[in-house]
């Protein structure tokens, strides 16, 4: 790669025929290496006697996936009323979402088909079979699970989840240092070929119980692929403006997944339950396909600009016309007022950005609010992943209904779930106070986890309105944890600079939980054997102790509300809190304040002191940093 040098100069040319982002020209060398940058509307004069315009980021571009380069080739065109940027960020929105879709159906059917490995035969003629010791009242489940079935299921559930929560963790490190495109087409695959593999044991008759803990085991490992690679995929594109609601409804993700999943594996699961997973794992696979065809990483690849772009102050500047690496696959973008403030000057800055640095798990621990929401996650999950993988026998035990219908019944509690994570993500972009809004949402689960427990009995259709609300409760938390707040606090202002931390603290916070989430479902199989309410009880005990994890969160929060309540009509505080954490507001020069530069090439520090202010917007748009 060669470097942009003293005196070497630039003309513009047209970087391709598609101009639909406003403001984008292409720079060529003389020496014959093309350039691409984002820059203001106006078109500066780009002459060999003028040099580059104010460049503030320097970002690596990765190359474009073949999907979209076949587009370009075709020149697919848009509809004139949808910009580029809009286009590719519907694009990512709808595959994120197909993608973890695919992940949650294929997760479901060991759920759904438990009642046929398990079933009571009474009532049912044995066929002639050649082993008389079958001939009991399970005889027509598939060995060994015909026989102490609740525990076998139990010690595969908590295998599945503790091996996806770990394997989570170790995908977050990886997740920071790879491809996000490449890292998420491979766990999707991989994932997808070992449900086909649970599959197979049908058609190949397999009994080996150590045959479905080596599927539970690889399968868990590489559905820990999914987390930490769409979150960070939604935050390259969205940032962290209004995450709550947007995060709200693309987390439905994990409930219509769940549905699905349900529902196709309810098809085979009187017949050939086989299909119930194999039918699933070749869904998934074909995603992680789409994938590595048709997935973008992050807007400067395709020569858009960063949602969170900002400018803080006291970064390092250069003058171009220092000896800067800035290699062909790296996109400066610019910042607009200071173009329009400095045109025409006799030098030009680049902002020189350390590349963006992964961090370590230990680093992403130390962020404020990082440990208390990971532990609130344990018992969120815990709960909900009880009702994932025991609610079908829950149901086919409590009441007449057969497999079938088990299985689509279950359904309704993640319905309720699509409300609860849509509603959690709304009042926590209104209020700011997420630990607040999960808190709420603990509490009232508790009576719905009770009821469940006190109306058994009592119909289906003080069933179903039991499960919704249930579902709405249990699922807020966990929806808005996973998605809005990890994003929030992976991409804090204090971490922009130098280090890109989205993956890793989204896999902390949700391996923490999931490692509740392999807890929960052991507890529950085990309590199972001496009646359900015992196993009620035990998901409420969870949902207090998860209560207490967010007390000192909760009580900055309220602290925090109160003050605002006494200072208003007064000056605005410079202090804001977003997650329980508080933080300072970092003042930014105005645009109008920028100065040029002198042909040394070094920025000399402003005379002037910046007013402190505060943004009107979310706190989720303040540049802020933790105390």
């Amino acid at each position: 790669m060669s470097k942009i040098s003293q005196g070497q100069q630039y003309s513009p040319v047209p970087p391709f025929e598609d101009h639909g982002a406003a403001g984008t020209l292409g720079l060529h060398s003389k020496h014959g290496e093309d350039r691409f940058m984002i820059i203001s509307e106006s078109n500066l004069p780009m002459a060999a006697a003028t040099p580059l315009p104010v460049v503030h980021h320097v970002i690596r571009k990765s190359p474009l996936p073949l999907g979209i380069r076949l587009l370009r080739y075709l020149k697919v065109p848009l509809p004139s009323c949808i910009s580029r940027l809009t286009a590719y960020r519907i694009t990512i929105l709808l595959l994120t979402y197909l993608f973890y879709v695919a992940y949650h159906l294929a997760r479901r059917p060991m759920g759904v088909v438990k009642n046929v490995l398990r079933q009571n035969c009474s009532g049912m003629t044995p066929s002639a079979d050649p082993n008389p010791c079958l001939h009991n009242g399970t005889w027509c489940g598939w060995p060994p699970f015909h026989q102490n079935s609740s525990a076998l299921f139990s010690i595969l559930d908590f295998v599945y989840r503790f091996f996806y929560a770990a394997g989570m963790i170790v995908a977050g490190f990886i997740a920071e240092r790879t491809d996000l495109r490449h890292f998420v087409s491979f766990g999707m695959v991989a994932a997808g070929l070992w449900a086909i593999f649970s599959g197979m044991a049908y058609f190949w008759q397999v009994h080996a119980f150590s045959y479905f803990v080596v599927a539970q085991v690889f399968g868990g490992i590489f559905q820990g692929t999914g987390w930490p690679a769409v979150v960070p995929l939604m935050g390259n594109w969205f940032g962290r403006h209004r995450m709550g609601i947007l995060f709200g409804i693309w987390n439905s993700h994990t409930s219509v997944g769940n549905i699905l999943g349900a529902l196709i594996a309810g098809v085979w699961v009187n017949d050939e339950w086989g299909y119930s997973f194999i039918v699933p794992g070749l869904i998934i696979a074909g995603c992680g396909i789409l994938a590595f065809f048709f997935v973008v990483v992050k807007p400067e690849d395709v020569d858009l600009p960063s949602p969170d772009h900002c400018d803080p102050v006291g970064h390092n500047t250069t003058a171009v016309t220092d000896s800067t690496n800035i290699s062909l696959n790296e996109v400066p973008i610019v910042d607009t007022p200071s173009l329009e403030k400095l045109g025409g000057s006799p030098a030009a800055v680049v902002e020189v950005l350390e590349e963006k640095k992964p961090i370590g798990v230990l680093q992403a621990v130390m962020i404020p609010g990082v440990v208390e929401f990971s532990l609130c996650l344990f018992f969120s999950k815990a709960v909900y992943y009880t009702f994932f993988f025991w609610l079908p026998v829950y149901i086919k035990d409590t009441t007449e209904v057969g497999n079938h219908i088990a299985a689509d019944l279950s359904a309704v509690f993640d319905a309720g779930g699509i409300v609860g994570g849509i509603i959690a993500g709304a009042v926590s972009d209104a209020t700011g106070a997420s630990a607040s809004v999960c808190g709420v949402m603990f509490v009232l689960a508790i009576p719905s986890l009770y009821c469940m427990v006190a109306y058994v009995g009592h119909g289906l259709a003080v069933l179903i309105v039991l499960l919704i609300i249930t579902g709405l409760f249990v699922n807020g938390p966990y929806a808005l944890i996973t998605t809005a707040v990890s994003t929030d606090l992976g991409t804090r202002p204090s971490l922009v600079k130098n280090t890109h931390a989205l993956a890793t603290v989204a896999a902390v916070i949700d391996g923490m939980g999931s490692l509740g989430s392999a807890f929960g479902p052991l507890v529950a199989g085990l309590m199972s054997v001496y009646g359900w309410q015992g196993v009620f009880y035990f998901l409420i005990a969870a949902q207090v102790v998860g209560t207490l994890c967010l007390t000192r969160l909760i009580y900055r929060e309220v602290q925090h509300f109160l003050h605002q309540r006494r200072n208003r009509g007064g000056r605005p505080s410079v202090k804001t809190i977003r997650n329980g954490t508080m933080s300072t507001v970092k003042h930014k020069v105005a645009p109008t304040e920028l100065q040029e530069v002198p042909a040394n090439g070094h920025l000399q520090p402003h005379s002037s002191t910046p007013t402190p202010r505060r943004d009107s917007s979310s706190p989720l748009n303040s540049q802020t940093s933790p105390v």
